[in-house]
């Protein structure tokens, strides 16, 4: 029997294993909303107790709409974008570019270099165009890498990770992409301020030591932060048609809780070609 693998991983880095956790456990059920037989397997070879992980059911359900929805942009940009670049910001262990490649996106995985380390060892690439970027977001040098590959419509695609920084961070994030990566799109998910002492809370009892920083009040507030930025499209929890989402249609009904979480679309300027 091979021994199982000690992620080593602290702060920020491991809550990614919340999202694995989640992903495993879903694909397990007969009414799945979406199937990860890759999280399934890492699960299994990793040494990790997993029950600590503490979170409420529509937490839960929550967690497993924004997987699909991210998958469901993901897709939509290569529909009309075949030969696009993603950049998956803050990637974990997610097998996300075996679920959408299309046989032509060029792919770029990219997180702190203890993730990228694990990723490598439990799940290396398994095609030429998907390629590692071991290094923190904030760090530039990133952005040589990415423009040295010559490319073309750029998707960043920031699943579960902008709520850690601050908002001065990411503002200034959002403005060198907008400057060296003109026309390209951008998807990440974020919530209301006080959506964050609930989510903290529930981070404490599940041992992690991390902690939300950013919350954003209204999507078109990061239009502001650099010239050019649109909002293209915003989507939120709880008002899909899924049956297991019925019990909890309430919180949709009510103004406060129904934008209380989403995952935001935006333009970072136009493009200069």
């Amino acid at each position: 029997m091979t021994d199982k693998t000690a992620p080593r991983l602290t702060g920020i880095p491991e809550t990614l294993l919340i999202p694995l956790f989640i992903r495993a456990r879903e694909t397990g059920r007969s009414d799945a909303l979406l199937k990860d037989d890759k999280a399934v397997e890492l699960v299994g070879r990793i040494a990790y107790d997993f029950s600590r992980i503490k979170l409420q059911q529509h937490d839960i359900l929550g967690l497993i709409l924004r997987v699909r929805e991210f998958d469901r942009f993901v897709r939509k940009f290569l529909e009309a974008h075949p030969d696009g670049v993603v950049v998956h910001i803050g990637c974990g262990l997610d097998a996300r570019f075996e679920r959408l490649d299309n046989g032509r996106v060029e792919w770029f995985d990219l997180d702190l270099p203890e993730v990228i380390r694990l990723r490598q060892e439990l799940m290396p690439p398994a095609s030429a165009r998907c390629h590692l970027l071991a290094t923190s977001v904030f760090d530039p040098g990133w952005m040589e890498a990415l423009a040295a590959h010559r490319p073309g419509p750029v998707l960043f695609v920031v699943e579960g990770v902008f709520p850690f920084f601050e908002a001065a961070q990411l503002r200034a994030l959002l403005q060198q992409l907008r400057s060296r990566f003109p026309g390209a799109e951008l998807v990440f998910d974020a919530h209301a301020p006080w959506v964050m002492h609930s989510d903290n809370l529930q981070l404490a009892l599940s041992g992690v030591k991390a902690r939300l920083r950013f919350g954003l009040r209204r999507p078109r507030d990061v239009e502001s932060w650099a010239e050019g930025i649109r909002l293209l499209e915003e989507w939120y929890y709880f008002g899909t048609a899924e049956p297991r989402v019925r019990p909890y249609r309430w919180m949709y009904r009510i103004p406060f809780l129904r934008r209380s979480t989403g995952i935001f679309h935006y333009l970072l300027g136009e493009s200069l070609s």
